[in-house]
């Protein structure tokens, strides 16, 4: 199947596949007579658990780790679950951050009068710093 093709199927657009390829989470495409790249089933398969793995928010290099682990049948579990758990303490993280930020933005909206005045205390909040931590 042809780029187009494998983007369709995979949900994954080319370019996103081009990327893939030149960063090493998906093997370089053979290529037809013609220069195009051509993608094989497994390639597919590829494609699609690297779509999921994106979805859940792993970063490009634990999606190399993870893909290397899903290719190894003589992996151990442990080993994928380790990769899992630091993830979702990440994850966690960005959580309570997120967290964070959503307070303060609302503490900043409930100062601000959201009139015709041009006096904004979410600028101010900006402006002083009282936006970060």
């Amino acid at each position: 199947m042809n780029i187009g093709q494998a983007s369709k199927q995979s949900g994954i657009s080319t370019k996103m596949i081009r990327y893939y390829e030149q960063i090493g989470l998906l093997s370089a495409a053979k290529r037809s007579a013609s220069g195009y790249r051509i993608y094989t089933e497994q390639d597919l398969k590829t494609l699609i658990f690297l779509k999921h793995a994106r979805v859940l928010g792993f970063s490009s290099e634990q999606m190399k780790e993870l893909l290397s682990l899903w290719k190894n049948t003589g992996r151990q579990s442990a080993e994928v679950k380790q990769l899992t758990l630091k993830h979702i303490e990440t994850l966690n993280q960005k959580i309570v951050q997120l967290q964070e930020m959503v307070n303060l933005l609302q503490a900043s909206a409930d100062h601000c009068s959201g009139d015709q005045q041009a006096d904004c205390a979410i600028l101010k909040d900006i402006e002083q710093g009282s936006s970060s931590t």
